[in-house]
């Protein structure tokens, strides 16, 4: 499929920034990894194989009995004796952290949280959960929250904002100063009231902030649909009678969507942000969800175990620092003062 020119050269842009570029690839393969959190952090094996047969207990639950054991509940992998009669009939491939986020240790040398070893790459929280299983969750949920935020917000805000662009008059007069009153309020408050109000979940969570994260991108189309809704195509379209929607969509928001992507990596570190901030003072995803701002909260609480904190700091900062520069470098992109041979850094 053939590439338009001033795509190829934002493009090779895009790519010529090294910062941007490799921060990319680095943040898409985190996600990437995390997506698959079950295969890399699970206190189940991936697969087993016990007289013959294969099991996949990541997809389904197992009684003790299925193993040779006594017990008709669900298997404990990483019970000795479990393991013992697992190695006897068979074999099993265990992930590379064999705990998952709600796991406990209970096989600790000391009370939790424990530090760093061999079984436990970061440690444990104060629950005995392995902080490197709940790191991975955590990620995850935080990526999809923001992404699922950031889209839908998107999409409600271009819509606004090309409603009031391009109609202009009483719908501009009467949004813009709706947006004024509505941004005016206090929106960490009234998203703590509402959290401590229902009980918070990742849809409840998403809908609540979904409220105000729209605004951000108003300002940014409102003006591309002010400033080329009077231009010579869009008179000469109207002539001919195509109708307003076309014109809205098929005319105007490609140019609009041009300021409005530069913003979009932006958006998503403060969506990312704000999840962090209301789970860090407990108004966030449920109690025991693995999350990066629980995990600052037990950061501290628990002063005694510094790699608590520094694992929270580190994974929020790197993130936020990776979407930073990708977004530096999608602004650069789409900037047509820039030139190819000045991104190179």
């Amino acid at each position: 499929m053939p590439v338009a020119p001033l795509t190829k050269r934002r493009l090779d842009s895009f790519r010529a920034n090294r910062r941007g570029w490799w921060s990319l690839w680095i943040f898409l393969l985190l996600f990437v990894v995390s997506l698959f959190a079950e295969f890399v952090a699970n206190s189940k094996p991936i697969v087993v194989s016990y007289d013959g047969a294969f099991y996949w207990p990541i997809f389904q639950a197992y009684p003790e009995t299925t193993f040779g054991g006594e017990l008709p509940t669900e298997t404990d992998y990483n019970d000795p004796y479990v393991v013992r009669l697992i190695e006897d009939g068979g074999w099993m491939v265990k992930p590379p952290v064999r705990y998952n986020h709600m796991s406990v240790a209970w096989d600790l040398p000391q009370p939790a949280p424990s530090p760093p070893d061999a079984q436990h790459w970061l440690g444990t929280d104060d629950q005995a959960r392995d902080v490197t299983a709940r790191l991975v969750y955590g990620f995850r949920i935080s990526v999809l929250f923001g992404l699922t935020l950031t889209i839908l917000s998107t999409i409600i805000g271009v819509a606004a904002g090309a409603l009031q662009g391009y109609f202009g008059g009483w719908t501009d007069l009467l949004l813009q100063r709706f947006m004024e009153i509505w941004s005016g309020l206090p929106q960490l408050f009234l998203l703590i009231i509402l959290a401590a109000i229902i009980t918070p979940n990742f849809w409840w969570l998403l809908g609540i902030m979904l409220l105000f994260s729209w605004m951000s991108l108003v300002g940014v189309v409102r003006a591309e649909f002010l400033r080329a809704r009077n231009f010579d195509y869009v008179r000469a379209a109207r002539a001919l009678g195509v109708g307003d929607g076309t014109i809205m969509f098929r005319h105007l928001l490609p140019n609009a969507m041009v300021a409005t992507l530069t913003f979009l990596p932006f958006v998503l570190s403060g969506s990312i942000t704000t999840l962090t901030a209301l789970d860090f003072l407990g108004f966030g995803l449920p109690p025991g969800s693995a999350s990066l701002g629980e995990l600052l909260a037990q950061g501290k609480a628990n002063l005694q175990a510094p790699w608590l904190g520094l694992t929270g700091f580190f994974a929020i900062a790197i993130m936020l620092t990776l979407l930073v520069f990708v977004g530096e470098a999608v602004r650069d992109a789409f900037d047509p003062r820039k030139h190819q041979g000045g991104f190179g850094r």
